[in-house]
């Protein structure tokens, strides 16, 4: 199996599809021209997840998938074929709470004392009193007070007779064993025998509290315990012994509620987690702790049986989750890359990072990463494919209707600020009070308030342009320092001219002098946490602000709102796209590209059919006019839905409508409407403007249910119901071309295209979990073994297979040419005539072997009132591509060519475009 990633697909392994269910579609994959699966999380997760990202136990393959047997089958699938496995791993968190993950709960057990207690980033020293020395666990479903009261916290025996706990519905909280001997006292009036037998064991675990040893000691007692427990007599005694820590019955309240304050952590609301959480999270999600990964010892524990499946051959290739959410990802790559390195000598394993990039930002180039995981691409095609012009007539229609900011940057300012106050108050407290103790440490700024600093640092994040900066032990690099700049003058403009010194001290605290120009001590160590802190919470305010908040607020235009995109900027020339591509191949030759993945707001084909209204934008402010009316009879109130959550619903209707749905096939469209409310749910509590997670607004979503009820299912809403079908299908041909245009170009720049699950054919989806919904292999096994003439594609293009064709006769071209596609050198190319500026071309060349690119940008307008995606040849009038070479024997081979182009200097767009309206052409 050769180590080059030539073209690599997506799957998605849950419980639902396992590792086995992949192996017997591995000879389908390779007959695609896929060369490395790339498989989420293998690891094993929390029961039942979907995903993979919350793992409790790093050492383990997920049983839930097959365990390590499945995964050494389908490895073996694989190589019968010269195929690799690229793995996704987690390197910043693992899932917390609940009582399955066995580093967490001896943690909890434990507190520092564990040997655990370094690996979870946890701030041990907290100014609230409440929690010094302690670990705040906002898991319970209500005050801990009402908690005790109702007995919901509950004692419990562990099941093995080793210990006790606290049971809260699915989570359980450890007690610390020195703290067993109570529990191990039975009432000696009605269990003398126990009493007796037990007491030695008591003694024992009660002189734990004074041994420093006591962990260990802990486990020999925990055993000895466990034997004596099998015994009936003394196990009664003991459960027996339980029930005076019913918290329902006072004397039990006081007991249970004591025992609970003796541990290494505090019992609390989930809700406290927004203010007071002390330990470092996975954005704002509680269940998910982030990991202390740039320490040696925890480095090599979670990565563990990592290097054993890549020292066996097992993983060829890693991907990198959330990169960003580390202390120092530049440290944690280059450690990473030396150990592969060392691994498998004289192979490349290449390493991708998720990262989202900003505008003007690129990946370092000292991580020693082989680059992102291809977000960037994404916003580069749907940039292509937005027609500039339109912009002020779509951002005029949506604030007429909302009256909400057409500017999506002020949208995400918002967002920002209401993130910061809210679900992240707690993390950015922490990164405040740690600014104020470095303040406190010169006397040049020890009368900084809090206060001040708050302000200050808070409208730096919120004018940040990128997710995070990467401050080293020298500081700022050059182009973290234009970033931060921009932060400064957006937060000085907003704040008053007294805060301003503030702002100064912060821009030298936060990278303006690194932490190696202060001395050995406190103070280098203050300055050095501090700025870690910082970076790793503008990296979850982004994310959270944007992704998971003002994408669900704007619609300027929808298929602008996705993961990795910068949507304040609607669209870009064709000469940007090539300067992307131009730079890539100079940086990241092998960099993934990808135009639809798991965490994407909708599916490739979905925003590509979304990108047509830049182009009619006059006839789509028309329907959405037309619409409204139609809607009036329709809605439960005046209020519900509001006018911004009607014209998003309308574009997700317009991009996720189905070819073949009839607007009178009513089980087609149940199972549609249960899709968009799923999707709706989620979108409604993600804006967090008339409902949110933490506060469902019940009426208000039951509103908005009942809408979508009446437009899909009702015999009231048929009219709007037909017309918005009626504008989907007006606008699908062109999404379809636009689609082709997109996979055509991820498979041909520089860099790796990168397919996911189910995407060879057309993906309308919603956001996850719709996009994680079975994929009919069936289907497009049959499709790609028996492919239908190119014409019979084209007239049944609604299908899929054409898509699928594109694919599989590109990819198989790369197989044939890895070197052209790989490392073959990039040029754009000049378009003339009549419609020049609708047509992108370019060239690569590499060893005597060239290749040709062209396809259509933006030409709905070609394609009119046409029910297919293809631009009449006659329409492209004088149009051509110019040939600044020479073409050996002058033809050239066309992937949708009957014969060979003649080309002598100049390529008709009539004739390289004759048979299909994109097209791909190799000189052998």
């Amino acid at each position: 199996m050769t180590g080059v990633v030539r073209a690599s697909l997506r799957l998605q392994f849950h419980r639902g599809f396992t590792l086995d269910d992949a192996v017997p579609l591995v000879p389908y994959f390779a007959s695609l021209g896929i060369s490395h699966v790339y498989a989420s999380p293998l690891l094993c997760a929390r029961a039942g997840s979907l995903h993979g990202y919350d793992v409790v136990d790093p050492t383990r393959v997920n049983p839930e998938l097959g365990g390590e047997a499945a995964l050494e089958r389908l490895v073996a699938a694989l190589r019968q074929h010269d195929m690799g496995l690229i793995l996704d791993i987690v390197s910043n968190h693992m899932a917390v709470g609940g009582d399955d993950n066995p580093w967490w709960l001896d943690l909890l057990r434990w507190g520092r004392l564990s040997p655990y207690g370094e690996f979870f980033d946890i701030q041990w020293h907290s100014p609230d009193p409440l929690l010094e020395g302690q670990l705040l666990l906002p898991f319970l479903g209500s005050d801990y007070g009402q908690a005790l009261q109702e007995g919901s916290l509950q004692l419990c025996l562990e099941e093995d007779c080793r210990g006790f706990h606290v049971r809260h519905h699915e989570h359980r909280f450890p007690i610390c064993p020195s703290d067993y001997a109570p529990l191990l006292r039975p009432d000696e009036t009605r269990h003398p025998e126990a009493g007796a037998a037990l007491k030695p064991l008591a003694d024992d675990f009660a002189a734990l509290r004074f041994n420093g040893d006591a962990h260990a000691q802990a486990l020999l007692l925990q055993e000895a315990l466990a034997q004596a427990l099998q015994q009936p007599l003394l196990r009664r005694a003991v459960q027996e012994r339980l029930h005076n820590y019913d918290s329902r019955h006072a004397p039990g309240f006081e007991r249970l509620h004591q025992l609970l304050e003796q541990q290494s952590y505090r019992l609390a609301s989930w809700r406290t987690a927004a203010d007071d959480i002390n330990w470092r999270r996975f954005f704002d999600i509680n269940e998910l702790a982030g990991l202390r990964v740039e320490r040696p010892r925890v480095f090599a524990a979670t990565h563990a049986k990592i290097f054993e499946l890549i020292e066996r051959h097992l993983v060829d290739g890693l991907r990198i989750d959330h990169i960003d959410g580390l202390a120092d990802p530049r440290g944690y790559c280059r450690k990473l890359r030396r150990r592969v390195d060392r691994l498998r000598p004289g192979q490349h394993l290449p390493i991708y990072v998720e990262k989202i990039l900003g505008d003007g930002e690129t990946l370092h180039r000292d991580w020693g990463v082989d680059g992102s995981t291809g977000y960037e691409f994404m916003n580069q095609l749907s940039l292509l494919q937005h027609a500039s012009s339109s912009q002020a007539v779509l951002g005029e229609l949506w604030s007429r209707h909302s009256e909400r900011p057409a500017h999506f940057a002020e949208e995400a300012r918002l967002a920002r600020q209401q993130v910061l106050n809210g679900s992240l108050a707690g993390d950015f407290e922490s990164v405040a009070q740690a600014l104020l103790q470095v303040a406190r440490l010169d006397l040049m700024s020890r009368d900084l308030t809090l206060g001040a600093i708050r302000r200050a640092l808070q409208e730096l994040i919120v004018h940040f342009p990128v997710y995070r900066t990467y401050i080293g032990a020298c500081g700022r690099g050059p182009e973290d320092q234009r970033f931060f700049q921009q932060a400064m003058e957006g937060a000085r403009a907003s704040l008053g001219e007294a805060d301003w010194p503030v702002l100064d001290y912060l821009q030298r605290w936060l990278g303006g002098q690194g932490w190696r120009q202060q001395p050995l001590g406190q103070a280098r160590k203050l300055l050095r946490h501090a700025g870690r802190r910082f970076q790793q919470l503008t990296s979850p305010a982004a994310a959270k602000a944007v992704e998971d908040t003002a994408f669900y607020r704007s619609a300027v235009s929808l298929a602008r709102n996705d993961v990795g995109f910068n949507s304040e900027v609607f669209s870009a020339p064709m000469a940007a796209f090539h300067q992307a591509c131009i730079e890539r191949l100079a940086s990241f030759p092998d960099n993934l590209l990808a135009s639809a993945t798991h965490d994407h707001k909708r599916g490739e084909d979905s925003r590509a059919r979304l990108a047509v209204l830049s182009e009619r934008a006059t006839w789509y402010a028309r329907q959405v006019d037309h619409w409204r009316a139609l809607a009036t009879p329709l809605r439960p109130s005046a209020l519900a839905p509001s006018a911004a959550d009607e014209l998003i619903l309308y574009q997700v209707l317009l991009g996720s409508w189905p070819l073949d749905l009839h607007t009178e096939d009513r089980p087609a469209l149940q199972a549609y409407a249960g899709r968009i409310w799923q999707w709706q749910e989620k979108a409604l509590r993600e804006a967090k403007l008339h409902s949110s997670w933490a506060s469902p607004n019940r009426p208000y979503e039951e509103a908005v249910h009942a809408f979508i009820e009446h437009l899909l299912l009702s015999p009231q809403g048929s009219l709007l119901r037909q017309s918005i079908a009626a504008a989907a299908n007006a606008i699908a041909p062109a999404g379809a071309l636009n689609s082709l245009v997109q996979t055509m170009l991820r498979l041909t720049v520089p860099g790796v295209a990168d397919l996911y699950q189910g995407n060879e054919f057309w993906d309308l989806s919603l956001v996850d979990p719709d996009n994680r919904r079975p994929v009919d292999y069936p289907t497009r096994q049959r499709a790609l073994e028996h492919p239908a003439p190119l014409a019979c594609q084209l007239a049944q293009w609604r299908e899929g297979p054409i898509k699928q064709g594109l694919i599989a006769r590109t990819l198989g071209l790369r197989r044939q040419h890895p070197g052209l596609f790989q490392r073959g050198s990039y040029r754009p190319l000049t378009v003339l005539g009549q419609h020049a500026g609708q047509v992108l071309a370019f060239a690569r060349e590499y060893r005597q072997q060239r290749l040709l690119v062209v396809v259509p940008i933006q030409v709905a307008g070609l394609l009119g009132d046409s029910t297919c995606p293809q631009v009449a040849p006659e329409l492209w009038g004088d149009t051509r591509v110019q040939l600044p070479f020479a073409v050996s024997r002058g033809n050239l081979n066309g992937l949708f060519s009957n014969g060979p182009v003649t080309a002598h200097g100049e390529l008709m767009l009539s004739e390289v475009l004759r048979d299909f309206t994109l097209n791909l052409l190799i000189e052998h």
